[in-house]
């Protein structure tokens, strides 16, 4: 069961985006690499013709949604899926971001934590997380008359781990940014660029990604790593992650970052405990995307090679 909210219109007064796209190009001169690359963004999702993005208010899906409202204006719809598995910080997060930029958008709401394939947290837990989403958002645009769904995987998502890419596939999601060849660091200066303010926005990921694979994924292990990040984030530390093995919370921080939270260590401990954990250790590699796919083996790592959003 799926519950769909009323689209709020986030845009400008009298339904003018708030950001022009004559002005923005303009910071991008002398950029001639990236100018390209957002031409061929531009073109490709011109042609499409009408879209529906599956947007999350993160980096990616953020620039994407933003172009794509440029050049679409009302034959584009921001979609974004209410979810346990994702914070309330990062779902009024990106809410203000689309009311910032002025984007359309639609909240949807997705029950992961109801289809015990998930729960099972198998190493292709994402399929079936995306599944339900990109089924949903085709049902969404074919009854609104879009004839494109859209996510925001980038060409660096080639490279790792990511099922959900075959999800993507069965429903006929389409990847611009991957198509024209974006990686996650030529967003983030794009975004720069076009004055995003998601542009040094630090790299979010569904709380399912904190568990190792085969570990089951529960409400109350979704909410006491939830509680622990928040807490963390409160100290001022940006990019990391809380992995749960069990009792231990095993905290990968941004290498730049280890010696902060090396100095915050009591904090950080307390702040773990206090979520519901025993124990609280700083893993000494540092934040890592994927981490938890270090414990696949090689059959298990090409069951689909690229796709949705690991942290």
């Amino acid at each position: 069961m799926h519950t769909l909210k009323p689209i709020v219109d986030a845009r400008a007064p009298h339904g003018k985006m708030k950001y022009g796209k004559c002005a923005l190009l303009t910071n991008l001169h002398g950029r001639d690499m990236l100018t390209r690359k957002y031409d061929h963004l531009r073109n490709r999702i011109q042609n499409l013709g009408s879209a529906l993005i599956a947007y999350s208010g993160g980096v990616d899906s953020t620039l994407l949604a933003f172009a794509a409202h440029v050049v679409l204006g009302e034959r584009c719809l921001a979609v974004l899926a209410i979810s346990d598995v994702h914070t309330a910080g990062e779902i009024e997060g990106a809410r203000a971001t689309a009311r910032d930029l002025g984007l359309r958008l639609l909240e949807v709401e997705t029950y992961e934590l109801t289809d015990p394939r998930f729960r099972m947290n198998p190493a292709d837990r994402c399929y079936y997380c995306k599944s339900e989403m990109f089924g949903l958002l085709r049902t969404v645009a074919d009854a609104r008359g879009i004839k494109w769904v859209l996510d925001g995987s980038n060409a660096d998502d080639a490279s790792d781990h990511r099922p959900g890419r075959r999800a993507a596939r069965e429903y006929g999601v389409a990847s611009p940014l991957l198509e024209v060849g974006l990686h996650k660091e030529e967003i983030r200066t794009l975004s720069r660029e076009l004055g995003l303010p998601t542009w040094d926005k630090p790299s979010m990921a569904c709380l399912a990604t904190r568990f190792p694979y085969g570990t089951p994924i529960t409400e109350d292990g979704i909410e006491r790593v939830g509680r622990a990040e928040q807490s963390i984030r409160d100290l001022g530390i940006r990019q990391f992650r809380v992995r749960a093995h069990g009792d231990v919370a095993r905290v990968e921080v941004e290498p730049e970052e280890m010696q902060h939270a090396w100095e915050l260590r009591e904090a950080v401990s307390a702040a773990v405990k206090a979520a519901g954990f025993t124990f609280a250790a700083q893993d000494l590699e540092g934040y890592r995307t994927g981490s938890m796919n270090d414990a696949l083996c090689n059959d298990e790592l090409t069951l689909d090679t690229s796709g949705d959003e690991f942290a």
